[in-house]
């Protein structure tokens, strides 16, 4: 095959190079960019779509689980809450035959809708009443939770035992229900 007008050929072959270069860079990169955006956006909004139908299935159990904990949470006011929640370790320790040695409160402001107390609890006893103490802190009504046990020997026998646990109380600013 032989080219009669060079020229024109490479005019025509360099537009096309120029048309193609255009055409994948201009064109064809920034919709694929796109539809890989757009992809990843229907994924997680299926995702979304899932959890909230997951949620609404589920709205009986968080209704009743959130108005347990509103119900259970510690006071506004930051006084009677520590005054609360020291009486509830009173009551235990009386209980399970524990010897409080220390608490430490402190309170965290969080957020503006609630506030913690975190508390460090010192106590001693041997085995049988420091489990029986920490069974009452896990179960009691009281909107707490246990952030760390540590537990070590008083003695070589390991019959005398120290207990530190770390609490967190939930203090709910404003309760609002629906």
């Amino acid at each position: 095959m032989k080219i009669d007008n060079r020229q024109q050929f490479l005019m025509a072959l360099t537009i096309s190079a120029v048309a193609l270069y255009i055409g994948v860079n201009f064109i064809a990169t920034p919709l694929y960019s796109l539809w890989s955006a757009r992809s990843a956006q229907i994924k997680d909004l299926r995702a979304k779509v899932r959890e909230g139908k997951t949620l609404i299935q589920r709205e009986t159990l968080v209704r009743s689980r959130w108005s347990d904990m509103s119900s259970n949470s510690l006071p506004n006011d930051s006084s009677l809450a520590e005054q609360q929640l020291l009486k509830s370790f009173d009551t235990w320790a009386g209980e399970t035959g524990v010897e409080i040695s220390s608490i430490m409160p402190q309170w965290k402001n969080d957020s503006t809708n609630y506030m913690t107390l975190n508390c460090r609890v010192e106590a001693s006893g041997n085995l049988g009443t420091l489990t029986q103490f920490l069974y009452h802190t896990e179960q009691g009504s009281a909107a707490l939770k246990l952030d760390s046990v540590e537990l070590s020997a008083q003695d070589t026998t390991g019959q005398q035992l120290t207990l530190g646990l770390q609490i967190s109380g939930l203090a709910l600013m404003a309760q609002t229900q629906k």
